[in-house]
């Protein structure tokens, strides 16, 4: 188990090193320059060499002393407003935490239902295992708008702007949730599919269980090991996810601040963005990765 979790953890820091050194290998290719864009207004009344000692201020110490300065915490100073990055992450990361985790659990119970009610109902078996197919086909951006068009301007049951924190919660958590339900739905049921078919199931059955008692007692456990590295995987890309769902409904948290370091071209919130993701889904997947030998100790190889 020790040999097992040590490789997994080698493999996570591997990962982790490999997306920051291509994030800033990318951003630092990126055409167009922040700092002029920052600070060639005129208003400023900056002087040429005053831009290029800004300019020459944040590009100091190259890769290693910016890997360095992560390693430390210390993530430098936004182009955009001057502060330090480490502080504009800790003011977006508690809303896109929150976001992403009612998004998450919410994405898990459509997921169990869909999943779980197709093994239950033959006759409604086709039609819900069609129902991943069309979640992850409807853009989120689009399925926000329209949220909004039907729940906050036809309804009227959920506030644009103002209401509770759950209100403002309700249509981002469902923008989000839906595609990002539909993956797992479509390998829990095909989990389930296969588990069902195992020789097991008909001795149990022959013994007198109910089909409720097999699918939960027995079939369940056998079909999460693939749910749970798929679920692993969404959860990783909820960070990405939030950009568009924070955008559309005007929330601030880690997606809007993206999507105003891309503008600005503020190449070290984005960098410390990129590393924030890559690490929210190294941990999660090796968190599924220690799991999978609690479910299966075969796998503890």
């Amino acid at each position: 188990m020790t040999k097992y979790l040590l490789k997994r953890a080698g493999q996570a820091l591997l990962v982790l090193w490999a997306a920051f050194t291509a994030a800033y290998i990318l951003l630092q290719a990126l055409p167009g320059d922040s700092i002029l864009i920052k600070f060639q207004n005129p208003e400023l009344g900056l002087s040429p060499e005053q831009i290029a000692e800004i300019r020459e201020y944040y590009d100091a110490g190259g890769y290693l002393h910016t890997v360095l300065g992560f390693l430390h915490g210390d993530f430098g100073y936004s182009v955009d407003t001057g502060t330090p990055v480490v502080e504009r992450l800790a003011e977006g990361l508690p809303e896109t935490a929150k976001l992403a985790t009612c998004a998450f659990v919410l994405a898990v119970l459509l997921a169990v239902l869909i999943a779980f009610g197709s093994a239950y109902s033959g006759r409604l078996r086709g039609l819900l295992l069609a129902v991943p197919a069309l979640f992850i086909s409807v853009p989120a951006f689009w399925l926000g708008i329209l949220l909004i068009q039907i729940f906050s301007f036809r309804l009227r049951l959920v506030p644009v702007i103002g209401g509770t924190e759950l209100q403002q919660l309700v249509l981002p958590v469902l923008t989000l949730a839906v595609p990002i339900s539909a993956p797992i739905a479509q390998v829990l049921a095909r989990s389930i599919d296969q588990v069902l078919t195992q020789p097991f199931v008909p001795v149990v059955a022959a013994k007198g269980a109910s089909r409720s008692w097999i699918l939960w007692r027995h079939v369940a456990r056998n079909a999460l090991p693939p749910t749970l590295t798929v679920a692993g995987l969404v959860f990783g890309e909820l960070i990405a996810g939030s950009v568009v769902t924070e955008t559309v409904f005007g929330r601030g948290g880690i997606g809007r601040l993206t999507e105003q370091a891309v503008n600005a071209q503020d190449t070290p919130v984005l960098l410390a963005v990129v590393v924030l993701a890559a690490t929210v889904f190294v941990v999660v997947n090796l968190l599924v990765d220690v799991l999978f030998p609690v479910l299966d100790p075969r796998l503890a190889t």
